[in-house]
C-alpha cells in the first residue's frame, strides 16, 4: 500500500480550470512573443539589406562624381592625340605615348564601370548621343553619325556624359 501512495504523490495533480487558463494564457504570450521575435528578425534582415543597397549606391554616386571630374582629362588627352597625330612624323613618339596614357586610363576607369560611347557610322540614338549639327550626306543613310566632337560615357550602364556629334541629314 506504501508503493501506491508513493506513487500518487509522484503523479501531478491533474489540472484545475484556473491552472488550464494560466497554461492557455502562458501559450498564447509565448506564441506571440516568438511571432514578435520572428516579425522583428524579419525587419533587421531588411534593414541589412537595405544600408547595404544604400552603401553601393553612395560608393557609386561618389565614384561617378570623380570620373565625371576626370572626364576633361580624357577630352584633353583626345585633342591632345588628335593635335599629335595631324603633326606628321615629328609628332609620332609623343603621339605613341599620349596614346598609351590615355588607353592606361580608359582601361582603369573602365574596371570602376566607364564605357565609352560607340558612335562611329552608329544610329543616332538621342538617350546616348546630343546632335549638334546635321550634314548632307550621300554616302550615309539619315540619322547616322556622321562625326564625333566630344566622346560620351556610360557608368555602369547609365548614362554620365551624352556624345556630341554630328548627323547625317541623307540626301
Amino acid at each position: 500500500m506504501e508503493q501506491n501512495e508513493e506513487r500518487e504523490e509522484l503523479l501531478p495533480e491533474p489540472p484545475s480550470s484556473d491552472t488550464a487558463a494560466e497554461i492557455q494564457k502562458l501559450v498564447e504570450e509565448r506564441d506571440s512573443l516568438q511571432d514578435r521575435l520572428l516579425r522583428r528578425q524579419a525587419e533587421f534582415e531588411n534593414y541589412k539589406k537595405r544600408v547595404e543597397r544604400e552603401r553601393t549606391e553612395y560608393i557609386q554616386n561618389a565614384s561617378a562624381e570623380l570620373i565625371r571630374e576626370l572626364l576633361g582629362v580624357l577630352d584633353s588627352f583626345d585633342l591632345a592625340i588628335r593635335n599629335a597625330a595631324s603633326q606628321g612624323s615629328a609628332g609620332e613618339d609623343m603621339l605613341q605615348g599620349l596614346d598609351l596614357v590615355y588607353k592606361q586610363l580608359l582601361d582603369t576607369l573602365g574596371r570602376f564601370g566607364l564605357k565609352v560611347i560607340e558612335t562611329k557610322e552608329q544610329r543616332f540614338d538621342p538617350n546616348f548621343h546630343q546632335a549638334i549639327s546635321t550634314v548632307a550626306s550621300d554616302e550615309l543613310p539619315e540619322n547616322t553619325i556622321v562625326e564625333e566632337f566630344r566622346r560620351g560615357y556610360t557608368l555602369n550602364g547609365k548614362l554620365l556624359r551624352a556624345a556630341m556629334v554630328a548627323v547625317s541629314a541623307g540626301k
